[in-house]
């Protein structure tokens, strides 16, 4: 019997380009044995509901070209079940921190040739209260950035469009009386943002994370302190070159499973998307998505590969 294979695609997501390429990547998975059938979402929540229906119609693989906020749906749609299909990724957002954390390529026949391949990795997942996500999830008024930048912006000038919405909130961050309490050890006091990290990358920031790996069961929290202006800048141009983890207003730890409350509002960030308000009880599912990786890329190197040596 031929393997089952059902794509899941935003057709909005990177200029429409998937939507034109979509015949030739159908050729190309039926060449490979795979029969193949595709879902456009035409709104928020789709990929979900999509996800679940694949799942009860027994898809041995599911294929997401879109964004990182589509991914996260899909990902939402599967995390519950015992039995999960593989994944494969085909980055179509603006920054694709997923897709830049596994180094798949940047086109699409080339993303769909590492499914092909048919190399996979067991990666960890985050479950944040009853959601899941894949990425990071995080907390104050800077990780607004991902979903506050306009389409346009980012249309135009890329990635470096969070660059510039993040210069620009910089005033507007104020500290947040806020209890983390992670593993065994408990921080109680003002802070202007947590990150919970499970890859190194949020918003092109590719070295906020330097030494993360996608399967140790382990998220990375990044706590930064209050802290004036001048700092907070300073801590920015750090992260870009995956300097600020020993600021002394810093917080850089590995944790498993972490609980945090405030009396204050803030906000929440889900793989880019809004996430809800705190209180919030993060937990990390080792090794519980099976995704599609380049075949020359191991466990132990997905997070560490020098640019220069990155599949383009």
């Amino acid at each position: 019997m031929r393997n089952r294979a059902r794509i899941i695609y935003n057709p909005t997501s990177g200029k429409e380009m998937f939507k034109r390429a979509l015949p030739d990547v159908l050729i190309k998975l039926e060449k490979a044995g795979y029969e193949t059938s595709a879902f456009a979402t035409s709104k928020a929540g789709d990929a979900t509901l999509e996800a679940k229906r694949a799942l009860d119609r027994n898809y041995d693989l599911l294929i997401v070209a879109g964004g990182d906020g589509t991914l996260n749906e899909v990902i939402n749609g599967i995390a519950e079940q015992p039995q999960r299909p593989k994944l494969g990724i085909i980055p179509m957002g603006t920054v694709n921190d997923f897709g830049r954390a596994l180094h798949l390529p940047s086109q699409i026949m080339r993303a769909v040739d590492v499914i092909v391949e048919g190399h996979t990795t067991k990666v960890d997942i985050g479950k944040m209260n009853s959601r899941y996500f894949i990425n990071l999830a995080a907390g104050g008024k800077l990780t607004e950035v991902s979903y506050e930048t306009p389409s346009k912006l980012k249309s135009i000038v890329g990635p470096f469009a969070y660059y510039i919405k993040g210069f620009e909130m910089l005033p507007q961050m104020k500290a947040v009386d806020i209890r983390i309490e992670y593993d065994d050890d408990v921080f109680q006091g003002e802070a202007l943002l947590f990150l919970l990290g499970l890859t190194n990358s949020m918003a092109g920031f590719e070295k906020l994370v330097p030494d993360a790996k996608l399967d140790d069961g382990y998220f990375t929290l990044i706590i930064v302190e209050k802290a004036n202006l001048a700092e907070l800048g300073h801590i920015m141009t750090l992260a870009s070159r995956g300097e600020h983890t020993k600021h002394p207003k810093v917080i850089y730890k590995k944790v498993k499973a972490v609980s945090i409350s405030s009396f204050d509002n803030m906000q929440l960030n889900v793989d880019g998307e809004y996430g809800g308000k705190l209180p919030g009880n993060f937990l990390n599912l080792e090794r519980h998505i099976e995704v599609f990786t380049p075949h020359d890329i191991h466990n132990e190197e997905l997070e560490h590969k020098p640019e220069h040596q990155r599949l383009k």
